[in-house]
């Protein structure tokens, strides 16, 4: 889902395919690079069939980290409202090839159900999950880490978020964990800290 500021937010993923999906969105959200934000950025559908023969040059630090996981090939399809954004509906495969054309269809179809469905939900039940919706903003800690450095640090909120994915990348953590180290206390970040 993109958000006011044109941020995306990971607002669902299978639980059947364990951490993967919200494990490379946070790779690609701390990064800065892959095929969830072309797709966002382009408005068009990214198709990689298979992420172990993508040209290095594409995804520069996306590409390594995607191919250690079971991931081996993506179709990110953008969520549009005319022209306005709403998000991205990101698939990721575990053996690599293109998708069929009944699977492309499928997932253009499940791609439109899903922006009905953000359309249809209200931005208080994205927010917090309620009622069963199972949408709850993914990075809801990482923005709240972001707010506690941008007060710590005295750094505008943009340049907090900078700071927490810079830390999360340079010492190879995940970003959450990061953020959660931030919230109960266990991370401090000075100035001098990535």
């Amino acid at each position: 889902m993109a958000t006011p500021r044109g941020h995306l937010e990971l607002v669902w993923s299978d639980d059947a395919a364990g951490r993967l999906g919200p494990m490379l969105d946070d790779l690609q959200y701390t990064l800065g690079e892959g095929p969830t934000l072309d797709a966002a950025r382009t408005g068009r559908t990214i198709t990689e069939p298979d992420l172990t023969r993508t040209p290095i040059d594409r995804w520069p630090q996306f590409l390594p980290a995607a191919t250690t996981t079971p991931a081996r090939a993506v179709v990110a399809v953008p969520l549009r409202l005319g022209i306005v954004p709403a998000g991205v509906l990101t698939v990721y495969r575990i053996h690599p090839g293109p998708p069929t054309a009944q699977q492309q269809q499928a997932t253009e179809r499940f791609a439109r159900a899903a922006l009905t469905l953000l359309l249809r939900t209200s931005p208080a039940r994205l927010l917090t999950g309620e009622h069963g919706t199972g949408l709850a903003l993914h990075r809801a800690e990482v923005h709240q880490a972001a707010g506690v450095l941008a007060v710590q640090l005295r750094l505008p909120l943009d340049q907090a978020l900078l700071r927490l994915r810079a830390h999360a990348y340079t010492h190879d953590l995940a970003l959450l964990d990061v953020a959660r180290d931030i919230l109960t206390h266990r991370l401090h970040l000075n100035d001098g800290t990535a």
